[in-house]
């Protein structure tokens, strides 16, 4: 059966949240989670729909939630249709064909209820829903782990090398347990006796490597990148070939030379390209991988970057620049903080999440348009 958006549907508009509270209830702009508040406008299965910015960036909520003005929010006829369903099928369609916008995209109500949606019975809707719901909720726990094992690692790299509460000898705390400090020159305060400064320039060298272009390969686009990820998205889309593109392999340090990217590091989680706005690096010594990586992405390093940008309509950070960073360092300490395997682990979840992102979007249409048939 094929119908109008309009019969499966109410559209609502989002409000402005800034006279609330902070709480626990997300709030959705057309980017994603913008903040948290203590007010919700519906709980319950909802399909988000962009109003405003970027169109393809439909989501489905099952839970108290709260969206702003360039996000609709939807209340759903599940008589007639699954949201999950619903979801899936309009992730599917391009809406930048019926963008109502001048200079940045929108869509209206009338233009989502024109939509025609094919809608088969509510069981063969739910078999899809059950061979597609496992991809992506695999996607979601391998970033999740990747989150979570980020943030345990910048924790750890706080502890060890901005306050030197590292493990001593006896397994306490060095600093907070009466470790003797020693004042340091070159980086103007008190470290740890026996440590010493390095720039990055002695741990780290400059990956630069021209693109043959005999092949079509995996790009690293910062601008999709939350600020300071290190699970960096792997794109398979089309690259526009110019002469200023770089191979880069899998493990590669990456951080942003341009504004708006400086606030932008990670690891290469493939072998592929990157565009010459991008700084690529190795470490020279194995053991210093980890703690080279998170020094890229700390707030600190970001703010020297920044600071020491050079230009006005784009600031860029040079290598020279990024390289002179200096901080504290101690050879046995790092190595320790070397034995998670950060590399290893975030590479192997995003590369997986990429293999299942195909699957699905393979699976997905020819389910939908009836190319494929799911049995008991």
């Amino acid at each position: 059966m094929i119908c109008k958006l309009q019969e499966l549907i109410q559209i609502k508009n989002g409000k402005d949240y800034r006279d609330l509270q902070q709480g626990t209830i997300p709030v959705y702009g057309s980017g994603g989670v913008i903040t948290y508040i203590d007010k919700y406008l519906y709980d319950g299965e909802s399909v988000l729909l962009p109003r405003k910015g970027t169109l393809d960036n439909i989501m489905y909520v099952n839970k108290k939630f709260w969206t702003v003005d360039t996000m609709y929010w939807t209340i759903i006829n599940q008589e007639k249709v699954l949201p999950k369903y619903l979801y899936y099928y309009l992730s599917l369609l391009n809406l930048s064909s019926r963008d109502s916008g001048s200079t940045l995209p929108s869509m209206t109500f009338d233009s989502y209820y024109s939509l025609d949606i094919k809608i088969p019975p509510i069981e063969l809707q739910q078999k899809v829903v059950d061979v597609i719901t496992p991809i992506n909720e695999k996607i979601t726990i391998n970033k999740k782990i990747n989150d979570n094992l980020q943030q345990q690692l910048k924790l750890m790299y706080d502890y060890w090398f901005t306050q030197f509460d590292f493990p001593d000898e006896n397994g306490k705390p060095y600093k907070s347990s009466g470790g003797k400090m020693k004042w340091n020159s070159e980086l103007q305060r008190y470290i740890p006796e026996g440590w010493t400064s390095v720039s990055l320039g002695e741990i780290l060298k400059k990956n630069r490597s021209a693109f043959d272009y005999k092949s079509e390969q995996p790009t690293i686009d910062l601008s999709v990148m939350p600020s300071s990820s290190i699970a960096l998205n792997q794109l398979n889309s089309s690259i526009m070939f110019s002469s200023n593109l770089f191979n880069m392999r899998e493990g590669d340090i990456l951080f942003g030379s341009i504004r708006p990217y400086l606030k932008k590091s990670g690891i290469a989680p493939c072998d592929g390209v990157f565009a010459g706005t991008i700084h690529s690096y190795s470490v020279k010594n194995t053991s210093d991988y980890n703690f080279a990586l998170f020094t890229l992405c700390r707030d600190a390093f970001f703010d020297y970057a920044v600071k020491v940008s050079t230009g006005t309509k784009m600031p860029v950070i040079s290598n020279d620049n990024i390289l002179s960073f200096k901080v504290p360092y101690s050879e046995s300490v790092v190595a320790k903080f070397n034995n998670i395997k950060v590399k290893k682990n975030i590479c192997k979840n995003v590369q997986e999440s990429q293999k299942l992102v195909k699957l699905r979007d393979l699976l997905l249409p020819m389910l939908m348009n009836g190319q494929a048939t799911i049995t008991d």
